[in-house]
């Protein structure tokens, strides 16, 4: 039984594995020892892998450490079952390199873009040869809306919705019609160029927001709410 620790900037997400079944998921808003413990209760757990973008806690470490046969604190030292070609892979979100290791076990061999879309939305390609090579860092939606809110003067604060019109015939739809499909056009750019060059491309989109834009894009995409977790596990799998 393996636990994966997805711990990001507005959340947490713990993945439970039957070696490479996925069979329970955890939210959390805060990771803590005592929801650790809860899951450690209900679960045999031999193995451990916690992928980190913010202040490691101490006790959280220790205490995993001292609980788990085999515990791994995800690093660019870490042995990974691709290639990474990033030129700084100390500076590489470890989610980004989660997802994809999980998109390269799901598809591999294959040409792969995979889009991460949360609070900041990354575009990471890696080739058929199992070559990372990089990718892109944007702006997240909410972060889109509340920076036009925060840096003028006039513009209001408006809550994100799933659906608006193509153009807005007010100030909100105007605020959240440019936000959502100026990302959706985004999207659909990386992939017709990258296409152009790897016509067999295949495209995953992940990440929290990922609801906002699924149904709204002209190209086909594997939509995969779990990749993060998937490679977590595939990269722990690689070093037990």
């Amino acid at each position: 039984m393996n636990l994966c620790i997805d711990q990001g900037n507005s959340s947490t997400k713990i993945g439970v594995f039957d070696a490479d079944n996925l069979i329970d998921v955890f939210v959390l808003d805060i990771l803590d020892l005592t929801n650790t413990r809860k899951i450690l209760n209900n679960f045999t757990i031999d193995n451990c892998i916690m992928s980190s973008v913010i202040n490691d806690n101490d006790e959280l470490l220790t205490y995993l450490k001292n609980n788990i046969s085999k515990f791994i604190k995800l690093s660019y030292n870490t042995s990974i079952p691709i290639q990474n070609k990033y030129e700084t892979p100390h500076t590489l979100g470890k989610d980004r390199l989660a997802a994809i290791v999980g998109a390269a076990y799901l598809k591999p061999k294959q040409n792969i873009l995979v889009i991460d879309a949360g609070t900041a939305i990354t575009y990471d390609f890696i080739d058929d040869q199992q070559v990372y090579w990089g990718g892109n860092i944007s702006a997240g939606i909410n972060l889109r809306l509340r920076s036009l809110h925060e840096f003028t003067k006039k513009l209001p604060s408006v809550e994100m919705t799933i659906d608006s019109p193509l153009l807005g015939n007010n100030t909100k739809t105007a605020l959240i019609s440019g936000a959502l499909y100026g990302i959706v056009f985004e999207m659909d750019g990386y992939i017709y160029n990258l296409k152009n060059k790897y016509p067999q491309l295949s495209t995953f989109l992940t990440g929290g927001s990922t609801f906002y834009f699924d149904r709204k894009l002209k190209n086909t995409i594997f939509a995969e709410k779990n990749l993060v977790l998937i490679g977590l596990n595939r990269i722990l799998q690689y070093n037990v």
